[in-house]
């Protein structure tokens, strides 16, 4: 066997006990690991619904109140009513059309509108694309530029960890958990007897024993001159043992397995030691975290998190996300446009009248609005 399969073995069978140790390990993490207590999850913030509920309702059937006055208007629409108010003829003819068509154009115009924001979602020939749909990348753009610089960026994330201590905490514990596994009797056992068995194994092999017995050799060799004495005494030993140096090395490498049990009780004194040195060095240990994890945080790039995620939102995806969050204030928005062009319409009938009564009842909400929030915030 080539020196190359010897150096194949012996890398093979590391490979092999460095899986059985890390399985000790994991064991042993396992044993002594404690379930992290379940964080409550984050309350979705209520849904924010208008007080009066039946103002929205009625709101919901103004439409349809139009259109129907809109057909009645066809067959009866005031014909030659009139009223007289403060010496000022008043004609009603045709009074129902005229609410009727204002009330649907600011209906239907609010609805184009709100429409337009989501639909076509797809670029048309004649009809163009939603405003939401044709501006996806620059919305996914602003708002992920929004986030990165305000919300959170590694300059943020490492404030964060500084005020937190976060990693002197977990440092801490670190520390109580090694204590608690290496403290372990059978931990100590089975890392003890995993070490013997890889030496022993690999001395085992007579292949694998001369390769190392030749690299000893060539270490020593390589470390002393031709004409030195140590070298002129390892001959003069080989040569009244009557034996090779080759063989001498490997008869030593035979015992070391024996050697090794004898002298793992120094182990034991490492382990116990482990625990105090890693408390001793806990702020070279604690530096060298926070170095390692602030390098990370710097080559994360939020922005370009945040932008990709947004990209890969379709453009439905993106509208019910959107009406999800404001749906009933977007239909607030039609029904009422319904509403203000019933006004407008009123308006065009009687310019003077209606908007005194118009101003009148703007007036009227806007102060009673105000003592309300004034009673509220007093009481």
């Amino acid at each position: 066997m080539n020196k190359q399969d010897n150096t194949d073995i012996i890398k093979e069978r590391s490979k092999q006990y460095g899986s059985r140790l890390w399985e000790l390990i994991r064991t042993q993490v396992d044993k002594h690991s404690t379930l992290p207590e379940k964080k409550g999850e984050l309350a979705i913030p209520p849904k924010k619904v208008t007080e009066h509920r039946w103002l929205m309702n009625l709101l919901f059937a103004v439409p349809y109140l139009l259109l129907a006055v809109f057909i009645t208007s066809f067959f009866w629409d005031f014909n030659g009513i009139s009223a007289e108010l403060f010496g000022h003829t008043f004609s009603f003819e045709g009074l129902l059309r005229i609410i009727s068509i204002s009330g649907l154009i600011g209906f239907l115009t609010n609805w184009l509108a709100i429409t337009m924001l989501f639909r076509p979602t797809h670029k048309r020939p004649i009809l163009g694309q939603g405003l939401i749909p044709a501006q996806k990348d620059r919305i996914a753009y602003r708002l992920a530029r929004a986030v990165s610089e305000d919300l959170i960026n590694p300059e943020i994330i490492k404030r964060k960890i500084h005020e937190s201590q976060a990693i002197a905490k977990y440092r801490e514990k670190a520390t109580i958990y090694v204590r608690n596994i290496i403290d372990d009797p059978e931990f100590r056992e089975n890392l003890k007897a995993l070490v013997v068995s890889y030496v022993d194994e690999m001395i085992a092999d007579p292949e694998v024993r001369s390769s190392i017995a030749k690299k000893l050799i060539q270490q020593i060799d390589d470390a002393i001159d031709e004409n030195s004495f140590e070298k002129v005494a390892i001959k003069a030993y080989s040569f009244l043992k009557g034996r090779e140096m080759q063989d001498l090395v490997e008869s030593a490498l035979v015992k070391l397995p024996t050697g090794i049990e004898n002298g793992l009780n120094k182990m034991d004194v490492f382990l116990d030691d482990l625990p105090d040195k890693l408390d001793e060095h806990g702020s070279v240990i604690e530096e060298m975290v926070t170095n390692l994890l602030y390098k990370l945080i710097n080559q994360l790039d939020v922005h370009a998190l945040v932008e990709d995620n947004l990209r890969q939102y379709d453009e439905k995806k993106l509208e019910q996300l959107i009406k999800n969050a404001s749906n009933d204030q977007l239909q607030y928005i039609q029904y009422l446009g319904a509403v203000l062009g019933t006004f407008g319409g009123f308006i065009i009938w009687e310019p003077v009248a209606s908007i005194m009564v118009l101003t009148f009842i703007i007036g009227s909400t806007v102060v009673a609005d105000s003592l309300i929030l004034r009673m509220k915030k007093s009481s």
